[in-house]
């Protein structure tokens, strides 16, 4: 059932989140090394962009999990009641 308030209590899923940017902030790493070592600055430096986009969005998702089961919904923590207008 649609309540109408689903952007304003929306959750994460914090875990995917995390793998998903661990996963970019590897291969972003591996990027700026290789481009690097093989003499295409450009391409070293948007590789260099993408990793500290991967490290921030790395960042950001540690911090809301350390902050509790607001930020990190488990099966005993039920949805928030819409809001009452």
């Amino acid at each position: 059932m649609r309540t109408g308030s689903e952007p304003a209590t929306a959750r994460s899923a914090l875990r995917a989140r995390f793998w998903l940017s661990l996963w970019g902030l590897v291969w972003a790493v591996f990027g700026t090394a290789a481009f690097a070592l093989t003499g295409r600055p450009g391409w070293a430096a948007a590789c260099g962009v993408l990793w500290l986009v991967a490290t921030v969005d790395l960042a950001v998702v540690l911090r809301h999990l350390r902050q509790g089961p607001h930020y990190q919904p488990g099966r005993s923590i039920p949805p928030y009641r819409p809001p009452k207008v």
